[in-house]
């Protein structure tokens, strides 16, 4: 996510699913695997973000539909 492309949630996830199922099966030499993990991190922490924003707006449209 370094190179600040735009992921949709499930293009993240997907990533994310990727890098546990390397880390698990041993895939990914040492230099690899931190490298990995900073970006399971990066990856972790825009899913969340998307998670909040996506809250805040689903909140916002039913306040106003509630009006």
């Amino acid at each position: 996510m370094a190179k600040k492309t735009v992921l949709t949630y499930e293009e993240a996830m997907a990533q994310l699913e990727q890098i546990v199922r390397q880390v698990e099966q041993n895939e990914l030499g040492i230099d690899q695997l931190v490298e990995q993990l900073k970006k399971a991190t990066e990856l972790v922490a825009y899913c969340k973000e998307k998670l909040y924003n996506t809250d805040k707006q689903i909140k916002n449209i039913l306040d106003t539909a509630e009006k």
